[in-house]
């Protein structure tokens, strides 16, 4: 299980959420939602150390989160990645083995091997010697999925991975979240489409500045609570006076 305890961050002296404590459970896929600017990205991007934290701490199995790094894969936003730099398909998905590799060690057959594997789980075998600027948004978040199968990692956490991607990178990409569901990892998705909040999340988060909700996504994904977040304009869109209908 990962734990953050009371962590608080901030952006030129003014909070973005102060406090945050929050769980996420292993073989669980738990959502993040909640408007722009309500602080999604920089949850994650605090729970990974990749911003600074005013105070709190992040642990994973009882020890902190950056001790154990490699044990975390993070496949973040497209906007954030440099497609010009010259590097192919599958030598981006061989980079997810370098965490385990010891110091000055370079990546084995059976590295090779896996990462060949993990090319074919999200079938895009084809595409390994394409640049990866040459791709779709879809081709390009699945090689980052499948960067994430070769790390094997406990904890998988992307952030809007189904921004702008076709129908069926996204199946795909939730057929692989399904997977690693099974086998007890845990798994993080910031997520934006609301329609399908309660078919592809067991749990949920709902922030904006602080948590607004946190829990079963049956008991959390509610019109009081969409309204809180986001508004009664958009609620009322969702729910349409009734109850959504639970995956």
């Amino acid at each position: 299980m990962i734990k953050v305890r009371n962590m608080t961050v901030a952006y030129s002296g003014q909070p973005i959420f102060t406090n945050l404590s929050i769980a996420f459970e292993p073989g669980k896929i738990t959502g993040i939602i909640g408007p722009n600017g309500a602080g999604k990205s920089t949850m994650i991007k605090g729970i990974l150390g990749l911003i600074h934290k005013q105070s709190g701490d992040v642990t994973l199995h009882d020890k902190p989160v950056a001790k154990q790094l490699k044990n975390v894969a993070y496949v973040e936003q497209r906007a954030a990645l440099d497609l010009t730099f010259p590097i192919n398909v599958f030598d981006t998905v061989l980079t997810g083995t370098y965490p385990n590799l010891g110091l000055f060690k370079i990546p084995s057959e059976n590295d090779k091997s896996a990462a060949r594997q993990a090319l074919a789980d999200v079938n895009l075998s084809e595409f390994s010697q394409r640049q990866i600027g040459e791709l779709s948004g879809g081709q390009l978040q699945r090689v980052f999925v499948a960067r994430a199968i070769v790390q094997e990692a406990d904890v998988i956490i992307l952030d809007e991975p189904f921004v702008g991607i076709d129908m069926k990178s996204e199946a795909e990409i939730m057929s692989i979240l399904k997977r690693w569901q099974m086998a007890g990892k845990t798994i993080i998705v910031v997520h934006h489409d609301l329609n399908k909040v309660t078919k592809y999340f067991d749990n949920l988060v709902i922030i904006n500045r602080g948590i607004v909700a946190a829990g079963q996504t049956t008991e959390v994904f509610t019109k009081e609570n969409i309204t809180t977040a986001f508004s009664g304009d958009l609620s009322t869109i969702l729910f349409s006076d009734k109850e959504p209908e639970h995956a």
